[in-house]
């Protein structure tokens, strides 16, 4: 999986412009699929049809963006320097200083020059991107062109740092699920969404599609594990979370008690959590239609939505166990 997930960090799909990061999945998934096809918005839709049929076999829906934060050019001044506006969360805080890649191939770093405070936090409309540009004419972007941050994958011991761990991270263990996944009495759907970054717009219209009578997202999810961190109970390296309730949605309390039963019986470790910010594609899926049994299970993330996001591999690694633990069998409620 850490090759696979390199591969992936790697790649740069900020929100709208998720090709690349498609194709590597859908090459990875094809042998193990029943069905793969690309809606009309490029949510990548993986069907694993049932193997034996139960009275209590259910179209279950799970789903992990492939999109990143990143940043769009809006203006660009007679010297070169490009002004940014930002797509999806990306903060200031994280984002001075950062080396940014356009889709176009451009690189250039996030500056500001003025620093009368050195201390004072600075907004994004006060930045901008030099590109080693001298003039407007030849400034290697356009308005318009969008780009994400540049950083490289690493490994800290069993902790893996790199940008895009939101939720490329999520890609990869749905990618090991669906191969660990030998029969089922479901029919599953393993859902690659888009623009999940910018107002989870991808899952809605792919549930829609789908149908689901259960949807879980798999995401990312902040710790209170850091010396100045908000008070949670979610660390890295204790096991994937059980989230209960986030700014989005609020978990249906039987597929909860289902993860968390099918968790405990299998002894996999794992976290319960309330997220005080933030939200995942479960929002859109359980609104769909009629409505969706809906929840999420989360990776527990440090730094989000940084160029240094770190997760824990034993954490992957027994999100894919508890996943497949959950779809080998009929449902129990």
């Amino acid at each position: 999986m850490k090759s696979l997930l390199k591969t992936l960090v790697e790649t740069y799909a900020p929100s709208g412009f998720e090709e690349a990061v498609r194709k590597i999945v859908e090459a990875e998934v094809k042998p193990y699929a029943d069905e793969v096809r690309v809606d009309a918005l490029g949510n990548l839709i993986v069907r694993k049809k049932p193997t034996t049929k139960t009275p209590n076999s259910k179209r279950i829906m799970l789903a992990a963006h492939m999109d990143e934060i990143g940043v769009v050019v809006s203006h660009i001044d007679r010297h070169g320097f490009a002004r940014f506006a930002n797509v999806g969360g990306a903060f200031s805080k994280y984002t001075l200083g950062a080396r940014v890649r356009f889709m176009n191939g451009a690189s250039g770093i996030v500056a500001y020059d003025r620093f009368e405070n050195m201390d004072a936090p600075i907004p994004l409309n006060k930045m901008y991107i030099d590109l080693g540009a001298s003039s407007y004419d030849d400034c290697p972007v356009k308005v318009g062109d969008f780009g994400a941050f540049e950083r490289s994958y690493m490994e800290l011991g069993n902790r893996l740092v790199a940008k895009s761990m939101d939720d490329r991270a999520g890609v990869a263990v749905l990618i090991e699920t669906l191969k660990a996944i030998k029969s089922t009495p479901n029919d599953l759907y393993f859902v690659f969404t888009v623009q999940e970054e910018v107002g989870v717009r991808g899952a809605g219209p792919a549930a829609y599609g789908v149908d689901p009578e259960i949807g879980i997202a798999v995401d990312v999810t902040g710790t209170g594990d850091t010396p100045a961190s908000v008070k949670m109970a979610m660390e890295l390296g204790k096991g994937p979370c059980v989230k209960f309730r986030d700014l989005g949605s609020l978990s249906d309390p039987r597929l909860t008690e289902w993860m968390i039963q099918t968790a405990e019986k299998a002894k996999i470790p794992y976290q319960r959590e309330v997220l005080l910010f933030g939200g995942t594609d479960a929002r859109a899926i359980q609104i769909s239609r009629a409505g969706v049994i809906a929840g999420t299970l989360s990776i527990p993330c440090r730094y989000v939505h940084s160029a240094s996001e770190m997760v824990d591999y034993n954490d992957l690694q027994n999100s894919v166990k508890l996943l497949s633990a959950l779809l080998n069998k009929t449902v129990a409620f």
